[in-house]
């Protein structure tokens, strides 16, 4: 199906984009990738450096131990690396709650101040709770705040407009986001990896990331580390040119993917959410509860009845992706005349289709992020 609608030249990704995006008829998804069962010629396991860290060091940011990691690499792809899912049973719930109720939160960057207050935006998940809970009953609400998040930036904030990072826009790096990159890092092989920015993109059931290529941070050296809550959602990676046939994979909630070596600076995009199998509004890994009681000094740490309530709603029709990137090299600053001045055509508007989206397009961000 796919093969027969792209062919190489005349942008072969955008071809492949519009097909998986597409609406009606629903695309066929017979020949995405599926890492939790993979059984594709493209597709061999990775060994991963399970030394590093310890069983009880990796457990305390809720991943199972690195010997029990399913990762897989794609031929054609050096430096790829697609992680199934390493987190323990019940983990995922802290990571989601931290996405929706912690990392909105001010001095953080979303894009809901670019057009309102910070003493408007200051609160996104308090303002937004009671509404989300009273939805259901009857009444017609607006759209809460959180529902109208569509991207949140980390440490050094990224800006969308000349697609660099500053030293003078920069707030503290979350410490347990860095602690959860530096382990799945060094477990593929970077044991220096040091999380300097991280972009969350809120994707709801209509939304897509365009075509781009990450190339905005100073050292390309280091891997940018993806990780998916949520629904899933159709990624596709490409080449080094537009005219490359992407190969089509699914993200499930858990998965991490990191993109290091040369696959660091391959096109990449999500055109599609996948709808939800019916009777199934969230991936089963969601529901799990933590196993055991945290403990004081571990990261993961259970999340209330209360909130995660407003989570697993939230989560029905949405699905949220952070990347970690390092920015500078170890001992590197950045230069005194910009932050970073690199191209700015490697990134695609995302296609909302219609000139009314156009606002709201140019909001989300999501022609950038994985």
């Amino acid at each position: 199906m796919a093969a027969s609608i792209v062919e190489h030249g005349e942008d072969a990704f955008r071809k492949l984009f519009k097909f998986y995006k597409r609406r009606n008829p629903p695309p066929d998804y017979s020949e995405v990738l599926n890492f939790s069962k993979p059984c594709n010629d493209k597709v061999f396991a990775c060994e991963l450096n399970s030394t590093p860290k310890s069983e009880e060091d990796v457990s305390k940011a809720g991943l199972r131990p690195v010997k029990d990691w399913r990762a897989f690499g794609l031929h054609g792809y050096p430096g790829f690396i697609f992680i199934s899912n390493p987190f323990l049973p019940g983990s995922q719930q802290y990571w989601v709650k931290q996405c929706l109720k912690i990392y909105p939160q001010k001095p953080n960057v979303c894009n809901l101040d670019m057009h309102m207050s910070s003493v408007e935006t200051e609160n996104i998940w308090g303002k937004s709770i009671d509404v989300i809970r009273g939805k259901g009953c009857g009444k017609r609400e607006p759209k809460t705040l959180l529902e109208k998040l569509r991207w949140v930036t980390l440490g050094y904030h990224y800006d969308w407009n000349s697609k660099t990072y500053s030293p003078d826009h920069y707030t503290p790096f979350p410490k347990e986001l860095h602690s959860l990159s530096h382990k799945v890092a060094a477990a593929c092989g970077f044991p220096g990896f040091n999380a300097e920015a991280g972009i969350l993109n809120y994707y709801r059931a209509d939304s897509s990331l365009g075509i781009h290529v990450d190339e905005s941070e100073l050292d390309h050296t280091r891997p940018l580390l993806s990780f998916s809550f949520g629904q899933t959602a159709v990624f596709l990676l490409g080449g080094t040119n537009r005219e490359d046939r992407p190969t089509a994979m699914f993200m499930n909630s858990g998965d991490v993917m990191v993109m290091s070596g040369p696959s660091r600076l391959l096109y990449h995009a999500v055109p599609c959410i996948v709808p939800a199998p019916a009777g199934n509004v969230l991936p089963p890994c969601l529901g799990q509860r933590l196993e055991t009681e945290a403990q004081d000094d571990d990261i993961i740490q259970r999340v209330s009845e209360e909130d995660w309530d407003v989570c697993s709603w939230y989560l029905q029709t949405s699905r949220v992706n952070v990347t970690v990137r390092q920015v500078l090299a170890s001992g590197q600053t950045f230069p005194s005349s910009q932050a970073s001045h690199l191209s700015t055509d490697s990134c695609e508007k995302s296609e909302e289709g219609t000139q009314k989206n156009k606002k709201r397009k140019s909001e989300s961000g999501y022609e950038r992020d994985t």
